[in-house]
């Protein structure tokens, strides 16, 4: 099961409700945040996570509303026995970047880290899923990011008794898809199992609405994208390279987006019903983000 947790959904300035930028994703065993907004520590504890559940970080870009809670965050790991090492990912720049934040603080409990520039395309894979980057146009360089999770076959373990079939290293190679020999009989995998598609979620960061943001978003479970300011204000969206709650809805309702969640919005907005509306009116099931909210899938 896929848990995600919105720990920032306000934009460059921070509200008594929202804080800055800040996406938790948990999947098994594997903590995946993407960006790091002033305060998303905190947000942990509200949220009853630990910090010791990150595994990855992933950076969109470098403006500070996405950044600024690294240093912070990092001293804490070291504080809480942080066993692993933890991974960043992020645009070129982000290992210089990430060298004069030490020498800009004085962080006395360091952890492990490896520290990965990326580009388009793949760029982590495992058994499980996959994660891919797209670069996204907002001025400076900036990543949507996609988690993939990998097609799984299932087991129907009624057919698997029906046919007097034991667990063991003959349930294992059907489920990775190999043909059994059972007692002079042939099994196909898919007499006794099926495959069940895994899920995609795509994240839009900080950009102007561009082909990219449909290629990231195409046939997605989940879309989450920016959407910081309501369609009446196109013309300044535009002009601090940013998106609209409408052309978020347009990219998913032609994207064939199955679920649409809008976040990163401006402090103007004391309420998102303006966005929401705007949004919905392209594509019906669209709704809001607020902090501490989770969704699973």
């Amino acid at each position: 099961m896929i848990e995600l947790t919105f720990l920032g959904t306000s934009s460059m300035v921070p509200t008594k409700e929202r804080n800055q930028s800040s996406l938790f994703l948990s999947y098994d065993t594997h903590g995946i945040l993407v960006d790091c907004g002033e305060g998303t520590q905190r947000q942990f504890k509200h949220a009853g996570l630990a910090l010791t559940k990150i595994s990855k970080i992933l950076i969109t870009h470098w403006h500070s509303d996405h950044t600024l809670g690294l240093p912070g965050l990092i001293q804490s790991l070291g504080a809480s026995e942080y066993g692993r090492t933890l991974e960043i990912y992020g645009p070129k720049g982000t290992e210089k970047r990430m060298k004069h934040m030490y020498e800009a603080f004085l962080m006395d409990r360091l952890i492990d880290m490896k520290i990965t520039e990326i580009s388009e395309g793949v760029f982590f894979e495992n058994e499980e899923f996959k994660l891919e980057a797209t670069l996204l146009d907002h001025g400076i360089p900036c990543y949507a990011y996609t988690f993939l999770e990998k097609d799984k076959r299932r087991i129907d373990m009624a057919q698997v008794r029906k046919l007097g079939l034991k667990e063991g290293p003959v349930l294992g190679r059907l489920q990775r898809g190999e043909s059994v020999d059972v007692k002079g009989k042939k099994v196909e995998p898919d007499d006794v199992s099926h495959v069940q598609k895994g899920k995609k979620i795509a994240i839009i960061s900080d950009t102007l609405l561009c082909d990219a943001c449909y290629e990231v978003a195409r046939d997605a479970d989940l879309l989450i994208s920016e959407s910081t300011y309501s369609d009446a204000m196109e013309e300044k969206a535009e002009g601090y390279n940013h998106m609209t709650s409408k052309q978020a809805a347009l990219v998913a309702s032609k994207s064939n987006v199955k679920r649409l969640i809008l976040t990163h919005f401006s402090a103007r907005y004391k309420s998102t019903l303006e966005l929401n509306d705007d949004a919905r009116n392209y594509f019906e099931n669209t709704e809001c983000a607020f902090d501490l909210m989770k969704v699973k899938i």
